[in-house]
């Protein structure tokens, strides 16, 4: 049940985020790797169950480097399916386009046929950071990764 996050960041609230998610992932025993987008190659997806991207919030959706990242998976498109998928983002303004950046991201998980989970409790669509990772930020990527941890048992 191998797991992999996957970011993008360039001032670092993205990246924190990212460790925070990963660190709790080990915490609950999971067999997780960490990435920046530059050092994984798309079809290295095909080794995961589990799928978590981040990315920061630019004019309301993903960086750039984010979508040719996914845009490449179009090689290997259907090879997915039925993997556990999850999102979050980073944005400068508390109305910044953090959910519509994590939703852009579960709509190509979703057209890969992978499976997503909302929390009725955290962040709903996924963690989001408003210009610095806080406590409320650091609180909902732990639930994030300790319920996306729960998902990838039950699709295995």
């Amino acid at each position: 049940m191998k797991i992999v996050v996957i970011y993008y960041s360039r001032s670092g609230t993205t990246k924190k985020m990212a460790e925070i998610i990963y660190d709790e992932l080990k915490n609950n025993k999971a067999d997780v790797d960490i990435f920046p987008v530059s050092e994984i190659k798309p079809e290295q997806l095909l080794e995961y169950k589990g799928i978590i991207i981040g990315s920061p919030t630019y004019y309301g959706t993903l960086s750039g480097e984010m979508k040719t990242f996914i845009d490449l998976t179009v090689s290997f498109h259907g090879k997915l399916d039925g993997k556990a998928g999850g999102a979050f983002s980073s944005a400068a303004n508390l109305a910044g386009g953090n959910e519509t950046t994590i939703l852009s991201i579960i709509e190509a998980m979703l057209i890969h046929g992978m499976i997503t989970q909302g929390d009725s409790k955290g962040d709903h669509y996924g963690p989001v950071a408003v210009t610095t990772v806080d406590q409320r930020c650091e609180t909902n990527c732990r639930r994030f990764a300790q319920r996306f941890i729960s998902l990838v048992e039950k699709l295995a």
